[in-house]
């Protein structure tokens, strides 16, 4: 894990970092790069954690004491889970933009934008803010870093892993099955760039949906639903594969910036002028 760690680190900062660079430097504002601005500070955040997970599987211990475990934990969560939502938030503005253009102007500013997102990170941090106290997380916490691989079996935290992977999971489905039947009726020959920018993000998106998040929740709502009936052997395997597909979580701080590439003009002529 540790080598995948460091290629995700090597190939996602520069990435992420050069596209808040070219976010923060577009004198034009968007609802939707409102959005994108957000994602790559809590990817590049999400990265950025990564070099203790790097020390942590090379060492087989955790040196960095009881409080940054808890911390880059809970750090590693919060970005995941705004990342999650904030692409649900980018395929509901562009079902917007693509299926009522002139009527969703109104909605569709960067003021509400502002405010939505705010509203996001404060109730991701709070739903968040319990697992830095929780005494399962805190123990041994000198020698294995139970914060980093969630493995909690209680109800609570069952349902909040659903409700958590669920609600963007639908949203961005409905939203882009609506943008596709949309696009299907484009005839015009200028509507085809269009379409084609449309079709190439939402391929995009659901490819990052399927292999950095699915396999995670799968494995996780797994494990908290069965965990009265696992033995010590399926625990094991089980705790692994917990371990391996939070791992995949990361091939979304990748996927983004070449998502960036197509949506963003802006970033888009940053990137072709290195």
């Amino acid at each position: 894990l540790s080598v995948f760690y460091i290629l995700v680190f090597i190939i996602a900062v520069p990435g992420n970092a050069l596209a808040l660079w070219a976010f923060f430097h577009q004198k034009s504002t968007s609802s939707s790069k409102v959005f994108l601005r957000n994602l790559a500070f809590a990817d590049l955040c999400y990265v950025l954690i990564l070099p203790m997970r790097i020390v942590y599987h090379l060492s087989g211990s955790w040196p960095f004491g009881i409080i940054l475990c808890q911390l880059s934990g809970f750090l590693f969560y919060l970005n995941m889970y705004c990342s999650l939502f904030l692409m649900s938030f980018i395929s509901l503005d562009r079902l917007l933009a693509v299926g009522l253009p002139l009527k969703s102007q109104a909605v569709r500013k960067p003021l509400y934008a502002k405010i939505v997102v705010a509203i996001l990170w404060v109730i991701v941090t709070v739903s968040m803010t319990p697992s830095l106290f929780s005494k399962k997380n805190i123990e041994n916490s000198t020698i294995n870093c139970r914060m980093l691989y969630l493995e909690k079996t209680s109800p609570k935290a069952l349902v909040s892993t659903v409700v958590a992977f669920f609600i963007p999971f639908i949203t961005i489905v409905i939203s882009y099955v609506l943008i596709l039947l949309k696009l299907r009726k484009l005839q015009q020959q200028e509507e085809r760039p269009m379409k084609a920018k449309a079709v190439k993000m939402i391929i995009l998106i659901v490819m990052n949906f399927l292999f950095a998040f699915v396999p995670y929740h799968v494995c996780r709502i797994y494990i908290q639903s069965h965990s009265p009936e696992l033995i010590a052997t399926n625990w094991w395997s089980l705790s692994r594969a917990n371990q391996i597909t939070s791992a995949l979580t990361c091939i979304s701080g990748i996927l983004d910036p070449v998502m960036y590439f197509f949506l963003n003009r802006a970033y888009r002529k940053v990137f072709l002028k290195l």
